[in-house]
């Protein structure tokens, strides 16, 4: 399904929200379903959430902003989410092949581990139709509580009764060829 701006997600997520980004009056962490996203060209990704005490709900909370759990440690726009958003235009799908996955992710130069959430792609737009620039944003579940939400060329996927352990990852080339029939 095309979404545009908004899309709910493909199963919701109980949170917690660091009130300094929502509140009026910051009240520490909120606990929160997250229950959707919007997606604004030049903007982080937005989660929608609705607040356990009160019942709000609130559009566009960055990523960075919350944990799966209250936590004290610090986590930055960059280690959230490596690019903008480039469309209002996109698809999200949770893969039930990829669903429970561990990953191993690249947030700013420092690896952790991680869960597999779900997928979005941009549709529509200059980038999306250019192998080598559309990118696939994979939102995940980091050991540390956070989210992050990476391109394929951050993340490694881990299931030891198929993937082989590696001591060096061979690199793969870009796409950026566009393959037809006729």
């Amino acid at each position: 399904m095309i979404y545009s701006k908004i899309a709910p997600l493909p199963k919701h997520h109980y949170i917690w929200v660091d009130s300094c980004f929502t509140h009026e009056n910051p009240c520490g962490w909120q606990e929160a379903m997250w229950v959707g996203i919007t997606s604004i060209p030049g903007r982080m990704w937005g989660l929608n959430v609705i607040f356990r005490n009160g019942g709000m709900l609130y559009r566009g909370v960055p990523p960075h902003a919350v944990s799966f759990y209250k936590t004290n440690n610090l986590w930055m726009k960059h280690e959230a989410q490596m690019w903008d958003c480039y469309s209002n235009d996109f698809t999200i799908l949770e893969n039930p092949i990829l669903a429970g996955f561990r990953i191993r992710a690249k947030c700013n130069g420092t690896i952790h581990m991680g869960e597999y959430l779900f997928e979005v792609t941009h549709l529509n737009d200059g980038w999306s139709n250019s192998p080598e620039q559309d990118k696939t944003f994979y939102f995940i579940k980091l050991n540390n509580g956070r989210i992050t939400i990476l391109p394929t060329n951050r993340i490694v996927f881990e299931d030891l009764s198929f993937i082989q352990e590696m001591s060096e990852l061979p690199k793969l080339k870009l796409s950026s060829t566009i393959y037809s029939c006729e």
